[in-house]
């Protein structure tokens, strides 16, 4: 029997909490995560099945004094795992946490780890979609079909789709 495996998923920024059930669902089918890598390659090493809660933190403040945020967590009976692409990742026996709790106390600490996400990932898209590809698009658009008029479409295309679902997403958040 295998004893690593790796699962190529996809996640958008405000589906951190799918991706904390995803890898719970993992943990209890025997497969322990172990890494990320991109474009999200999960990597998982087997395990007994457990019923193991995971959570995803942003918080660009937390890695400048990493030793003192991730103990905060550890007192907590948080186990950190690692960092990707700003996202810390803890994991917790189910067994051990009580009831609803969560590295987050309520809804509004988590409206502000997604603001701190729209700062620092959403904001600089915003900047290459205005004074990038809009511009491009434009500038390459009197011409035949040309294969930078066609790529420029397609990126205009893409940062529509993530602009778009990242706006439905956190209306939805903000809703509940």
């Amino acid at each position: 029997m295998k004893r690593t495996t790796w699962a190529l998923k996809f996640f958008t920024i405000m589906e951190f909490e799918e991706e904390g059930e995803y890898l719970r669902e993992q943990q209890k089918k025997g497969w322990k995560l172990t890494s990320v890598r991109f474009p999200g390659i999960y990597t998982f090493k087997r395990c007994a099945p457990a019923d193991v809660i995971y959570q995803l933190d942003y918080n660009q403040e937390g890695r400048a004094h990493k030793a003192n945020y991730v103990q905060m967590f550890k007192d907590c009976g948080w186990e950190y795992l690692f960092d990707y692409v700003g996202y810390s990742y803890f994991r917790k026996n189910a067994t051990k946490i009580e009831e609803n709790e969560s590295i987050y106390c309520d809804n509004n600490s988590r409206l502000d780890m997604i603001r701190r996400i729209f700062k620092a990932r959403m904001i600089p898209l915003l900047f290459m979609f205005f004074l990038v590809i809009l511009p491009n698009i434009f500038l390459h658009m009197h011409e035949k079909v040309s294969f930078i008029y066609i790529s420029f479409i397609a990126l205009f295309v893409i940062y529509a789709v993530v602009f778009t679902k990242f706006a439905i997403q956190y209306i939805q958040f903000k809703r509940r």
